[in-house]
């Protein structure tokens, strides 16, 4: 894990989307880990394949790519891989900055 800020940029007419969709992903983060202690591995397949679906569309490629990850690993319960790519998002989230370009 790296403080090196990850610039981000994000179409302008986004602005204000913007930081409701990234608090949303930091309540995901808190469901994953949530169902993840009650191996609860449909509802991280189904978060992680929401993931997958809304970061590119905002033009957060790694989001989705952790998403995708997510979902594979709940398929097949693989809980300390999905431990391992939330602890990759969480970082990610925290070191996202946003440039409106």
């Amino acid at each position: 894990m790296s403080d090196q800020k990850i610039i981000i940029q994000v179409d302008p007419d986004l602005e204000d989307l913007i930081p409701g969709f990234l608090e949303n992903r930091t309540i995901d983060l808190d469901k994953l880990r949530t169902h993840l202690e009650l191996n609860d591995f449909t509802n991280v397949q189904s978060i992680g394949h929401s993931l997958k679906g809304v970061g590119g569309g905002y033009g957060f490629m790694l989001m989705s790519e952790l998403g995708a990850e997510i979902e594979s690993a709940a398929k097949v319960k693989d809980a300390n891989k999905i431990r391992e790519k939330i602890d990759q998002l969480d970082d990610y989230l925290q070191r996202i900055e946003i440039e409106y370009a």
